[in-house]
């Protein structure tokens, strides 16, 4: 695979790379590259993570040796699933199957645990290292990586190691590219700074979009920083209502995206326009079918996100078909998915038990 295809494959549908010229450069030096995802197990698998997820089958099919990383003292800190570490690696497991049945060559991936890394004495010097480089204000602004405000480390001190070890995570691992969504800006802009502080290797950071609450968002304050405020909109596991997880049946599907946010005409914050550029159209253009009766114009095709959101901006497209169209094809994608869990008893066991006992 040539320079640029391996470029277009990593950029597309991702919000930024830091730097795109820094990712050229090591694609042309055409030598080994080692990347990650840390994703912290706080509950089931949504269909918003199916947006990293996409963006992880990327790197792996573009040559990157890329490491799977479960942050499971991360969701302990974060108080994720009551701190029961039982609940927390269960809910670890379950995203190595659902990142094979989406077409992922696991053999090509190495699973990582939190345990493995702090159980190294190294591990935590490069803690110390980090933190005796970065002020306590800038480890407290870093808190929106965890969903977390700076308030929040007063009663519990925890938290404000919870930065400085995703940025050791990141330099005990030997990475070359960091990938997550725009929510973990801060940390991978830690890194990179603290590398050069330190000598570490500076990472390549990978961000992508993150998908919005299925009950909508509202426009940007001012006062928020960019990855504050996607900290604040997206779809979370803590909000089942306003979420999509691979375990929903069908006709729970049907019933959140019937009932989530769509306004007219409008783009821009439409989780379900977000669902279908993100999530129905993330492998690039594809068969999109919208059913409708033939008094109001008969069944639509469309194959790219482009052409469909024309339509709907033009106003082509009413609310309810499209609603009824994405859901048909998220359940195309989740019923798979499901399926394979289901195979495996003591697994959705397990998922139902995370399922009851997730946390903020």
């Amino acid at each position: 695979m040539d320079v640029e295809t391996r470029l277009t494959i990593v950029k597309r549908n991702a919000m930024e790379v830091i730097t795109e010229e820094e990712l050229r450069r090591v694609f042309e030096e055409d030598r080994k590259l080692k990347g990650y995802i840390g994703f912290e197990p706080s509950g089931v698998f949504h269909i918003g993570w199916l947006i990293w997820a996409y963006k992880f089958k990327d790197l792996v099919d573009a040559g990157v040796e890329m490491i799977l990383f479960a942050a499971t003292w991360h969701a302990w800190i974060n108080d994720k699933l009551g701190g029961k570490m039982d609940l927390i690696r269960a809910a670890a497991k379950h995203v190595v199957k659902v990142l094979e049945a989406i077409g992922i060559n696991m053999s090509k991936v190495r699973v990582v645990y939190a345990e493995e890394l702090v159980n190294d004495i190294g591990y935590w010097e490069k803690v110390l290292k980090i933190a005796k480089h970065t002020s306590l204000s800038r480890v407290k602004r870093a808190l929106t990586i965890m969903g977390r405000k700076a308030s929040e480390a007063e009663l519990d001190f925890s938290k404000l190691i919870y930065p400085l070890m995703q940025v050791a995570d990141i330099f005990h691992m030997d990475l070359d590219i960091a990938l997550g969504g725009m929510d973990q800006r801060k940390a991978h802009m830690l890194a990179r700074d603290v590398a050069e502080k330190l000598g570490y290797k500076k990472p390549i950071a990978i961000h992508t979009p993150l998908l919005p609450s299925l009950k909508g968002v509202a426009r940007m304050e001012t006062s928020l920083e960019v990855d504050e405020y996607f900290s604040e909109i997206k779809m979370s596991k803590s909000k089942p209502e306003e979420a999509i997880f691979i375990t929903d049946n069908d006709e729970e599907i049907v019933k959140k995206i019937r009932g989530a946010f769509c306004p007219p005409k409008e783009v821009d914050a439409n989780p379900i326009m977000a669902l279908a550029r993100y999530i129905i159209f993330a492998q690039g253009d594809r068969r999109f079918v919208i059913e409708r009766k033939p008094e109001y114009g008969g069944a639509i095709e469309v194959h790219s996100y482009s052409e469909l959101e024309k339509l709907y901006r033009e106003g082509a497209l009413h609310p309810l078909d499209l609603k009824n169209a994405v859901a048909n094809e998220l359940i195309k994608i989740v019923k798979p998915i499901r399926s394979v869990l289901q195979t495996e008893r003591d697994l959705w066991l397990e998922l139902e038990k995370v399922m009851q006992s997730v946390t903020r």
